[in-house]
């Protein structure tokens, strides 16, 4: 929703200023159609970042979802539905992470286009945890929609 440009780099810029928490690089920008519950929107647009932090995983979902308040994202929104932005944690180095807040990796990071090609811009040779390589993950998916818009 709005300006999603706009939206991205200040998300970007807020995490960058936060203690223990440290923007190294972002991927382009990305156009992506909406997927599952969220079909019927309007086209997303999508990017990942490559962080350094000496935070855990629970404190960098907290500033995650501190970012998105920020940003106009309202605390009681509906799963899937329209927001100014949405800010996940996908992996965290070699964390293996399970609770009720968060799972690590993120357990759609290998179903979904719109992620693993700006994640994969970042380190085309990533790999889980566990040591399974992400690139042949894209290659499994087919008919999801995602085109460079340049960068962010």
């Amino acid at each position: 929703m709005g300006d999603r440009r706009a939206t991205l780099r200040a998300a970007r810029t807020r995490l960058d200023a936060r203690p223990g928490l440290r923007v190294l690089v972002s991927s382009c920008a990305y156009e992506t159609e909406p997927q599952d519950q969220a079909a019927g929107q309007h086209d997303f647009l999508n990017a990942c970042l490559e962080i350094a932090t000496d935070l855990e995983p629970e404190a960098l979902l907290d500033v995650c979802k501190q970012v998105e308040l920020e940003l106009g994202r309202r605390a009681d929104h509906r799963r899937h539905a329209p927001r100014p932005i949405d800010i996940d944690v996908l992996l965290l180095g070699e964390i293996e992470a399970r609770d009720e807040r968060l799972t690590l990796p993120h357990p759609d990071l290998t179903r979904r286009r719109f992620v693993l090609v700006p994640l994969l811009e970042l380190d085309p040779a990533l790999v889980l945890p566990d040591g399974t390589p992400l690139a042949p993950a894209l290659d499994e998916l087919e008919g999801q929609r995602v085109e460079q818009a340049g960068p962010l």
